[in-house]
């Protein structure tokens, strides 16, 4: 058996949790958003930290119009995804997907969402919800 971060592989490819009781998760960027891949109770939750609301308190924002803009949003999402507004005004685009056994499976299923992001994180860039979240790179 090997490690990948904080989960087991075994021979066979299969992943679980390092330590019982471990919510393991894989953390990666994509278009310099924190994502990350967390195996809970059987389903993988994919989350990227998509943008933020502007604050009343930045010059030029439009904050109303950004608001507007995101709420059109979640009616357009893949089925099973949601669009949350964190208490510090991030945006966090998730969802479940059960879980493909292999360390292959996820990383497939990383990359997936990772692609099917882009059209919202335009849609958000546009609406000015970008920003604050990102990673450096």
């Amino acid at each position: 058996m090997i490690t990948l971060g904080p989960f087991a592989v075994g021979r066979d490819g299969t992943l679980s949790p390092r330590e019982p009781g471990l919510r393991p998760a894989l953390r990666f960027a994509w278009r310099g958003r924190s994502c990350e891949a967390l195996m809970l109770d059987g389903e993988i939750r994919l989350r990227a930290m998509a943008g933020r609301i502007p604050s009343t308190a930045e010059k030029n924002a439009d904050r109303a119009g950004t608001l507007r803009q995101v709420a059109t949003l979640p009616p357009d999402l893949p089925a099973g995804w949601r669009l949350r507004l964190t208490a510090d005004h991030r945006l966090s685009l998730e969802t479940e997907t059960p879980p493909r056994g292999t360390a292959v499976g996820m990383l497939g299923e990383m990359v997936r969402f990772a692609i099917a992001l882009d059209p919202y994180l335009d849609r958000l860039e546009a609406a000015g919800a970008s920003g604050w979240g990102s990673v450096k790179t």
